[in-house]
């Protein structure tokens, strides 16, 4: 006992904390996996914009296709039918007001009350105003684009 007793007695020491850097194997993982989903988020919404620019080529070439202003009006009306068909199956059955309160965003009432309402029987009449249906393009065009990216309703 008298070496047990001669044995100066020290307080526990804790090992030094470790640093980031450089980092485990599973921190690059980590960081890996962070990367790689911000580069596939990058390439979704670089798609996507894309995909749009060409749907507004489309619809833009196909209205200046027309060479009067009651065909650009009933390609427009055309052109949503077709949009709405695939983004609601049976919606392009619609006739009238029920149309038009289809084509209407919503809290918006754009079509049924508004300038929207040209595309009923715009593509009738004989003559039509150059700035109402510059309005309705872009008001279609708008609605258009929201049909036929699944973004509407």
């Amino acid at each position: 006992m008298s070496a047990a007793a001669s044995l100066p007695l020290r307080d526990v020491h804790l090992p030094a904390v470790p640093s980031w850097w450089p980092l485990p194997p599973g921190g690059w993982l980590v960081l890996a996996a962070l990367a790689l989903a911000a580069l596939l988020a990058w390439a979704w919404r670089a798609h996507r914009r894309r995909q749009q620019r060409r749907w507004l080529q489309l619809f833009d070439s196909a209205v200046d296709a027309a060479d009067t202003s009651s065909a650009q009006v009933a390609a427009m009306a055309e052109l949503l039918r077709r949009a709405a068909r695939g983004h609601s199956p049976g919606a392009e059955l619609l006739q009238g007001q029920a149309w038009l309160e289809f084509l209407d965003a919503p809290g918006s009432r754009a079509f049924s009350d508004g300038e929207g309402r040209l595309l009923l029987d715009g593509g009738y009449r004989r003559t039509l105003d150059a700035a109402a249906v510059q309005r309705v393009r872009a008001l279609a065009r708008g609605r258009f684009l929201d049909l036929i990216s699944g973004r509407a309703r």
